[in-house]
């Protein structure tokens, strides 16, 4: 049997072409589209927090090994065959990052080329996964490019280009001579801050420009699980000992991710403004439901209906909005993010474009939500819909019976 007060709320809410029904829709819309924007924009944030994540996973190494007073590694292989030995690790290669100036038809930019020991570049890289012409080749002279620098350069696979050392700067009265390498391939990793920055080469055409003759500036480490880079850290340092200092990729990263982590709940704050006011849009429509019905609310206590029953009616009527509005905004969030690929597609054939990869560094609107997020989205939206259902409910309840009845 439906309690009174279900019973009450539901007749209330029944259409009947008045202006309190108009009332209610739009109440319900408003919460409506406060959930789905709370949706989208929380499943945009998550999936550029996810994104750039698995971009980063992809190029850099899950750990990465220096020497502790900040001087080269010496014994780089030796130190790789220990590596080799540490359960959980998949790969170790030694490795040199240097910014050089790279020429190519008049055309000039000022990458970062890294350096990789050949016979190991496979096993701490993911870049053969994202070749998009030609193949993965280190050998001798070769080098790899993002798509972005290329098309830049006017590169293609076979492309002869000049790297210029930063010793030419950095040394006085010497003049050194660039080193050409062939372009044996092209990946795309779909970011722009590596497709347009970095090149890869070998451990030798990295040493030949920096001057070092032995010796790597890291040692690249890639492991089974990534996220479990605190635990691998010191299971490495405690192999390696004090002469090392392993960092992981969250910690040369932590500006990144700390500002995405903060953007994130900035924004989750400000569209919790534009939500709650939508909530507030079901007290005025039960502030008007109360005044309109107060002659039948003074009828019902004259008949003995108890204040909580009346009060109840309200907060049913309340919730009830607030629920048809929270799962109509989480469906319609859904149904904008699973075709968010077309609608972006859509704008930018009418020249509207909504998000270049120039000013975003990705090549595409990531998403992302769970279960979990989207509960806890209903469960906050139910709990601002009771708190703005109690003031009306509690001034229908206080209403006296006998000054009801005289309300016309």
């Amino acid at each position: 049997m439906v309690p009174f007060s279900l019973f009450l709320a539901l007749k209330y809410l029944r259409p009947k072409r008045s202006f309190i029904s108009v009332v209610t829709v739009i109440s319900i819309i408003g919460v409506l589209l406060g959930v789905a924007i709370l949706v989208i924009v929380l499943a945009v944030m998550t999936g550029f927090d996810n994104m750039w994540r698995e971009k980063i996973l992809s190029f850099k190494p899950h750990l990465t090994i220096v020497s502790r007073d900040g001087g080269p590694v010496e014994d780089e292989m030796t130190v790789c065959e220990v590596l080799d030995g540490v359960p959980g690790v998949t790969g170790a290669a030694p490795s040199i990052e240097v910014r050089v100036l790279m020429q190519h038809r008049g055309q000039t930019a000022a990458p970062i080329v890294v350096g990789v020991d050949p016979n190991r570049a496979a096993k701490v890289s993911r870049i053969p996964d994202f070749i998009e012409s030609g193949h993965f080749a280190l050998e001798q002279n070769s080098a790899l490019v993002g798509t972005d620098l290329a098309r830049y350069l006017g590169l293609s696979v076979g492309s002869r280009v000049l790297l210029y050392s930063p010793r030419n700067v950095m040394v006085k009265d010497e003049l050194y001579l660039p080193e050409e390498v062939i372009v044996t391939g092209i990946f795309n990793m779909g970011m722009r801050d590596f497709d347009s920055t970095f090149v890869l080469t070998s451990l030798e055409v990295a040493r030949e420009l920096t001057g070092m003759e032995s010796g790597a500036h890291a040692i690249y480490v890639m492991t089974e699980d990534p996220f479990r880079f605190e635990e691998m850290a010191s299971r490495v340092a405690g192999v390696l000992g004090p002469g090392y200092q392993v960092r992981t990729w969250k910690e040369v990263d932590s500006l990144l991710f700390a500002a995405l982590s903060h953007e994130k709940t900035m924004m989750f704050l400000l569209l919790v403004f534009i939500t709650i006011v939508a909530i507030f849009c079901v007290t005025n429509t039960l502030i008007v439901i109360t005044v309109h019905k107060t002659n039948e609310i003074g009828l019902l206590k004259a008949l003995g209906f108890s204040a909580r029953a009346i009060m109840g009616a309200f907060v049913w009527h309340g919730w009830i909005q607030c629920l048809t509005g929270t799962v109509g905004g989480i469906a319609v969030g859904l149904l904008v993010l699973h075709n968010l690929r077309r609608l972006v597609a859509w704008l930018t054939a009418i020249n509207i474009e909504v998000f270049p990869k120039e000013i975003y560094g990705l090549s595409t609107i990531p998403w992302s939500t769970s279960f979990g997020e989207l509960t806890r989205i209903a469960a906050f939206v139910m709990v601002f819909c009771t708190l703005a259902s109690i003031i009306p409910a509690w001034r229908a309840a206080r209403l006296d019976p006998v000054e009801a009845l005289r309300h016309e």
